[in-house]
């Protein structure tokens, strides 16, 4: 499976539930992942590199430039390129290629090598006039799968794989985002769960995020959180779990400050920015009862992981959203939001009982 459009945590993980698909009609298959990365070395790698479903994944540099006016992949790139994909097709022996990008025509030429090396079959979508031909089989354009499918538009993002998949008959027929615990995420909730301050409260996840300057329009208004998350802890007792990026604490800090100077106790409030990787979030994540958070990479592994998640929105932004998870706008956003969502909570289901043993 060949992708390159964003490196970004949420957005690959998104195709999970495409894997799954993979996985349900081929249950013996293997899986492997190429992603032709613009942001190598992204904190997702790890993550994806250890997903339950994959075979394996590998993430190669690809960096664009302007070449006779045109923007693009330049010779050099290609020279490196295409000797680490013929490294990775030999050791994975490939039986059928998936180009799943709908744009630009670095994963086509990537499928077209590779098909000529192995002579096999590779599926990809037909965005465009003619962009079909360059496949065995092809996929309808994004907007005319969103139509035979009766999606709304702009399209659920976790769709965009599945119009490759429709040239080989597969649909995503109410198919989840999936993610598993990992091992170190096993080790680190081991270790904190001796940490927490009190056993038998529910605990809550909180992910503020947004840490980087082009996603602070997505955070969260951190009074309205601490006025609402604060009234519940009046009504009802729990643990708050701060997530985060290490360039994310001090967002965590003024929201834990502003808690503090409102309602006085934070004894079970514990930050945990800059203190695990994206593995290490999948066990913290496991730990929580419910998770709360805004429209980040957090939010999609919570809703992957089963977790009751509450996401927060500053805006509409309907392909981003899962059926799953209870999405809230925040300028609707106060502690009636929570109600609903504490109720669920408070109402766990047996998954809690499974890692205690």
């Amino acid at each position: 499976m060949i992708k390159s459009h964003s490196a970004g945590v949420g957005d690959i993980l998104r195709s999970s539930a495409a894997w799954a698909v993979l996985k349900k009609r081929w249950p013996k298959v293997e899986l492997h992942l190429v992603f032709l990365t613009r942001w190598p070395g992204y904190p997702s790698e790890e993550l994806i590199q250890e997903h339950h479903l994959l075979s394996s994944a590998y993430f190669l540099a690809m960096k664009e430039g302007r070449w006779w006016g045109i923007r693009g992949v330049g010779p050099r790139t290609w020279g490196r390129l295409l000797p680490a994909l013929r490294k990775i097709a030999e050791q994975v022996q490939p039986d059928l290629i998936i180009d799943h990008e709908p744009f630009g025509l670095e994963t086509s030429l990537v499928a077209l090598w590779l098909r000529s090396l192995y002579k096999v079959p590779i599926v990809g979508v037909n965005q465009v006039l003619g962009r079909g031909l360059l496949y065995d089989v092809a996929g309808p354009s994004l907007r005319n799968y969103a139509k035979r499918q009766k999606l709304s538009w702009p399209m659920d993002y976790t769709e965009r794989d599945f119009a490759a998949l429709a040239a080989l008959g597969l649909y995503r027929e109410g198919q989840k985002i999936v993610l598993a615990e990992t091992e170190s995420g096993r080790l680190f909730r081991e270790q904190l769960q001796r940490q927490l301050p009190k056993e038998g409260l529910p605990v809550i996840g909180l992910n503020i995020g947004c840490g980087t300057p082009d996603a602070e329009k997505k955070r969260p208004d951190l009074d309205l959180l601490v006025s609402a998350l604060g009234y519940m802890q009046q009504k009802l007792s729990y643990v708050l779990l701060l997530t985060g990026a290490p360039n994310e604490r001090e967002i965590n800090r003024s929201f834990m400050k502003k808690y503090q100077d409102k309602w006085g106790d934070v004894h079970c409030l514990i930050d945990l920015s800059g203190l695990t990787t994206l593995s290490g979030l999948t066990g913290v994540i496991t730990l929580c009862d419910g998770f709360i958070s805004s429209d980040s990479g957090p939010y999609h592994m919570a809703v992957a992981q089963g977790i009751p998640t509450l996401a927060l929105f500053n805006f509409a932004s309907p392909e981003h959203y899962h059926h799953e998870a209870s999405i809230v706008m925040m300028n609707d956003f106060d502690q009636y939001s929570l109600l609903g969502f504490f109720e669920e909570v408070n109402n766990p289901p047996l998954r809690k009982t499974q890692w205690n043993g």
